[in-house]
């Protein structure tokens, strides 16, 4: 076990809200995903809103009912990866356009946690926020801009 874990948040502006028929595909394949990630290689947790099936519920700004919020912890960037580009999830991951508008501003973060943390909706936004005002570095960074996982990270 590492004295680290990656924690990832993406968000997406929806092209109607979640109970619109535009939507309805995207709602059914929920569980499927949540469960492929729950089973996958490296998954360690994934936050859910108050009906503990999904994040759909969980609105990271205040009045946007059409920003909807992702967040989970992996044990590594090839983990997450794995799942994301070379399983099933993509097959959902490309009809995203479908569901969601093309975002201008960097919509995704990843950043290195202490084993055991499970970030915050306000913790997660903010990386969303370096990552747009600074770019990747360490403290918060892309797939396409990796940073290593820190050496000797405390443990929480």
């Amino acid at each position: 076990m590492t004295d680290s874990h990656l924690a990832q948040v993406n968000i997406g502006r929806m092209v109607a809200p979640l109970d619109s028929p535009e939507l309805a595909d995207f709602v059914a394949l929920q569980p499927e995903i949540n469960a492929l990630a729950d089973q996958s290689p490296g998954f360690v947790w994934r936050m859910v809103d108050a009906g503990g099936m999904d994040a759909t519920g969980i609105r990271p700004v205040d009045n946007d009912t059409l920003l909807l919020f992702n967040c989970s912890v992996w044990e590594s960037v090839e983990a997450l990866q794995r799942f994301t580009y070379h399983s099933d999830h993509l097959r959902v991951l490309s009809r995203r356009r479908e569901w969601f508008r093309r975002m201008t501003e960097a919509h995704q973060a990843l950043w290195w946690i202490p084993a055991g943390h499970r970030p915050t909706v306000d913790e997660a936004m903010e990386r969303i926020a370096m990552v747009r005002e600074n770019g990747p570095g360490p403290q918060a960074f892309t797939f396409r801009a990796p940073y290593p996982a820190p050496s000797g990270m405390a443990r929480l």
